[in-house]
């Protein structure tokens, strides 16, 4: 009985925190496909806008290389091509 109450409770306290994420919706462009299908896999989407003001098209670039070689983001050259343009494009400073 114990453990019931204690599943119910988490499971209580998992779905109000899930009910308080925002909803980011990204400029609409091109590459916008590819930053919601690689970048959103690992983080939240928030963090573009927010960054946004600090990051210039070298910033972006630098981001998206960090992405994949610190945190070994599996995104293929190809869409880490098109995700740095779309952000250069609609978010850089």
């Amino acid at each position: 009985m114990k453990r019931l109450i204690i599943a119910a409770a988490a499971a209580l306290l998992a779905t109000s925190a899930l009910a308080d994420e925002q909803v980011i919706k990204l400029k609409q462009a091109p590459g916008v496909d590819k930053v919601e299908n690689n970048c959103q896999a690992c983080h939240t989407l928030a963090y573009i806008p927010m960054n946004s003001v600090y990051l210039n098209s070298a910033g972006w670039d630098a981001e998206v290389n960090k992405m994949i070689s610190a945190y070994g983001a599996p995104v293929d050259a190809e869409d880490a091509k098109a995700i740095a343009a779309y952000l250069k494009k609609n978010y850089g400073s």
